[in-house]
């Protein structure tokens, strides 16, 4: 009896930690996704935590009115787990494009899920009250219960997204889910009741799920076309994003996470006006940084001027930089810059490696996502450009991309006005990149030995930028915001100003 009863217990103990870690990679993919199709992840994560916590108080709070084939449901509840919540991704990529309550059946299936969660510990204690002694009862379940939880929340991020994307990842442990409930029933047979039902229950399921699982690349491709209207040409994963090369006619346009980072018909306006007005200013340009612009277009821009001898560039994402280093038809957009002799590139976070750089350099061009969440919020930060600052030789320049004037006007002059408390010269500019709309720029000098209308050095081949830095630095009204706090790492108000002005205009 020994040893039936610990066979017993550690195989529902063993189910528990695999509801356990699928339940919470379930939520994980649900909240990457809300933040890939709806934008403002810091939001849709905390709703979608909170929203799974919730649910899970639910699910055992209606446990106890199940009393009746307890070992039946808590197997069923294992097959259900690995239905819906392998399915979800699959049912949100296909419904984001065509139903308007896309937000309902987001967190309809995270509350689904939750709430089947919820139950399966409650009902393990009840199976196993009169087996275990109570204290070892309690203590294996949570500790199994908690094991899983971290596993996911490691493998996630670091393998099972970079390996096998979002839509794999949750069909991928809903087979894990199903699996476990087949090798119950069949090791648990002489305790389940109407087993060969329940059988046919868990392989059915794991037959839908592998058949959805081997034809995931199709249904994602399917879903991303209708989502883009246009032709993709290249997808990637990486730890960090999901990227999307599209083609439609003569332009190609690069999204990163849905957000649209280029298009190849308006990019020479975006990059020139980044790049050309600092480089134009500053005293020297032997010496120039680059942070993010992991697609090598701003290098381009500043490989023109043959006094630049050197130039880093730091970007957190490999998986981005590799692809702008060997795709044919990215290579051709950046002039295959990233393998140009004068250009390091490092993968390392921005705000670390700047914290640890000895470096000194005569041109910072700052080219970051914008601050949709805190991680990227803090590359903002007055604590940030204070580090940066120290980067700089005399008379410096640095220019920074600041999101749109227009659309966003608290944002733009909060990181304006940020910059402000560092530097010695601060300016505003903006150029108007049709796939975007206005977009703006905030540029800084370390020193008062050059100015804004300074021009050091010109190029006669540029398509947009004319060094008449005065027609770029006008701001009608409708662009001006005023009472602006700035932003600190303690406060992080300018994400809170980016949700609130961007959320808008979902």
């Amino acid at each position: 009896m020994g040893k039936k009863f610990l066979k017993f217990e550690y195989l529902l103990l063993f189910a528990v930690f695999t509801i356990a870690t699928c339940g919470l990679v379930y939520e994980l993919v649900a909240g990457t996704l809300a933040s890939y199709l709806l934008g403002d992840s810091v939001k849709q994560f905390s709703f979608i935590i909170g929203v799974y916590l919730f649910s899970m108080g639910i699910g055992s709070y209606f446990s106890k009115f199940l009393t009746k084939n307890l070992l039946n449901t808590f197997i069923e509840i294992e097959i259900l787990v690995g239905l819906i919540g392998g399915l979800s991704s699959v049912i949100l990529f296909l419904m984001f494009e065509s139903i308007n309550s896309f937000q309902f059946i987001l967190y309809f299936l995270v509350f689904v899920t939750g709430c089947l969660v919820g139950l399966e510990i409650p009902l393990l204690m009840n199976i196993l009250k009169n087996k275990v002694e109570f204290r070892d009862l309690v203590s294996n379940v949570f500790t199994f219960d908690y094991i899983g939880a971290l596993l996911a929340s490691i493998l996630f991020p670091l393998v099972l997204v970079p390996k096998l994307g979002i839509m794999g990842t949750s069909l991928f442990f809903g087979l894990i889910n199903v699996s476990i409930a087949i090798a119950l029933c069949y090791m648990l047979k002489k305790e389940i009741k109407k087993i060969n039902l329940l059988r046919s229950k868990a392989i059915l399921s794991f037959l839908i799920l592998l058949i959805v699982f081997i034809f995931s690349d199709k249904i994602l491709s399917f879903s991303e076309g209708k989502l883009y209207g246009e032709n993709i040409i290249y997808t990637n994963t990486t730890p960090y994003q999901r990227i999307v090369l599209t083609h439609n006619k003569s332009d190609y346009r690069l999204y990163l996470n849905n957000n649209l980072q280029f298009s190849s018909a308006d990019e020479y306006r975006y990059h020139e006006a980044l790049v050309h007005p600092a480089l134009s200013m500053a005293k020297n340009v032997s010496n120039v940084l680059v942070l993010g612009g992991g697609d090598g277009l701003a290098v381009r821009e500043i490989l023109k001027y043959k006094q630049v001898k050197k130039i880093t560039l730091v970007d957190l994402d490999e998986g981005m930089t590799k692809m702008f280093k060997t795709n044919t038809i990215l290579t051709g957009f950046n002039k295959n810059s990233l393998n140009n002799s004068k250009v390091s590139v490092y993968n390392k976070d921005a705000y670390v490696w700047a914290k640890n750089c000895q470096g000194k350099f005569d041109v910072v061009i700052i080219d970051f996502p914008d601050p949709s969440n805190y991680s990227l919020g803090k590359l903002y930060s007055l604590n940030f450009y204070a580090t940066i600052q120290k980067l700089l030789k005399t008379d410096a320049v640095v220019v920074i991309q600041t999101t749109s004037p227009y659309f966003a006007p608290k944002s733009f002059w909060c990181i304006n006005k940020t910059v402000m408390q560092v530097f010695p010269q601060v300016d505003a500019y903006h150029a108007y990149v049709p796939s975007f709309g206005e977009w703006g720029y905030t540029i800084a000098i370390n020193g008062f030995g050059t100015t804004f209308n300074t021009v050091n050095r010109k190029l006669n081949n540029l398509r947009f930028y004319n060094y008449q830095f005065d027609q770029f630095n006008y701001f009608s009204q409708d662009m001006i915001s005023k009472d602006i706090e700035i932003n600190r790492l303690d406060n992080q108000i300018l994400v809170r100003y980016f949700d609130d002005e961007w959320g808008k205009l979902q």
